[in-house]
Formats: C-alpha cells, sequence, structure tokens
C-alpha cells in the first residue's frame, strides 16, 4: 500500500487512490491543488508590471534566470484585493506545460486523501459562471470544505497565449 500516484479527482469512480494536496488559503476559504502541480513555494519578491495583460496578472519575476507570470487568484476568481501578509507565498505551479506562479493568502500544509472521500462540486456551482470548470471536487476537511482545483482548467488557451513565454 505504498501507492504515492496523484489522480485527477475526476477519475476517482475508478479506484480509492491516495491523492495529495497542497492546500492554501485565499479570502478565508481553503483550497487544495494535487502536490505533483506545484513545484515550489516562494515568498513574495518583487514583482514587474507588464503593460497590456488580463488583470489577474500581477506582472513576472525572475525565477533563477527563467521569467514566469504571477496571477493574482483573488483577481482570478474576483475577490476584493488585500494587503499582502508575512504569510501570502506565490505558488509555482505547472499549468499545462508552463510555470506560472499564483499569488495566494497563504499555503497551510499537505494533505493526503482518497479519491473516495472527494464529492464532485455542485452543479449549480459549475453551471454558475464561466470558468468555473477548474474546480474538480470538495472535500470535507476538519470541518471546512476544500476546494479541488485542477489549475490545468483554469485558463483558456487564449489566456494562456496573453502570458506564456
Amino acid at each position: 500500500m505504498s501507492s504515492n500516484a496523484l489522480v485527477k479527482a475526476s477519475d476517482s469512480s475508478q479506484h480509492d487512490e491516495l491523492i495529495q494536496l497542497v492546500s492554501f488559503m485565499l479570502a478565508d476559504e481553503e483550497y487544495g491543488v494535487e502536490v505533483l502541480k506545484v513545484r515550489e513555494i516562494i515568498r513574495m519578491p518583487t514583482i514587474t508590471k507588464m503593460p497590456n495583460t488580463p488583470s489577474y496578472v500581477e506582472g513576472v519575476v525572475n525565477l533563477r534566470g527563467k521569467v514566469i507570470p504571477i496571477i493574482s487568484m483573488r483577481q482570478r476568481f474576483g475577490l476584493m484585493e488585500s494587503e499582502n501578509s508575512s504569510r501570502t507565498r506565490i505558488m509555482v505551479m505547472d499549468v499545462a506545460g508552463t510555470l506560472t506562479g499564483f499569488i495566494v493568502d497563504a499555503v497551510s500544509e499537505v494533505i493526503r486523501i482518497h479519491s473516495s472521500e472527494i464529492q464532485p462540486p455542485p452543479t449549480m456551482m459549475l453551471s454558475g459562471g464561466v470558468g468555473q470548470e477548474f474546480i474538480t471536487g470538495v472535500f470535507n476537511h476538519t470541518e471546512r470544505l476544500l476546494i479541488i482545483m485542477d489549475v490545468d482548467r483554469m485558463f483558456s488557451d487564449e489566456e494562456r497565449d496573453c502570458f506564456a513565454n
């Protein structure tokens, strides 16, 4: 039972696989992404603003010689902006083959759960707005709901072209 393989929540109907998620906070809500998508978690560096980018693109940073776009998760989700705190982090993730940084309020922990514990998101939530297809499930985590996301489905091809290297 040493299976550390990760599966997408949508594959959970086949087997009760062990899934590892990195949980993070955003506007008092808890979210989770597959641990293999996260390349690293860094403190807030100086972000260079870029002209003519979508409002949720904060700019770019130089990460060990590689320039990567930085996305404000609050802006992307239509949440109110807030001041960065000592807990604010950038989660550098692999999004469809491109390294991208996401500003989050705080990174919480790595959670191991079984795919059978993931519930599908309510259909009203998925049909309620554009761009909600990246929400793959919901997990009841210590009396709180953790929203599970697939970052590969967070942006359309056109949006990715706007800030891809």
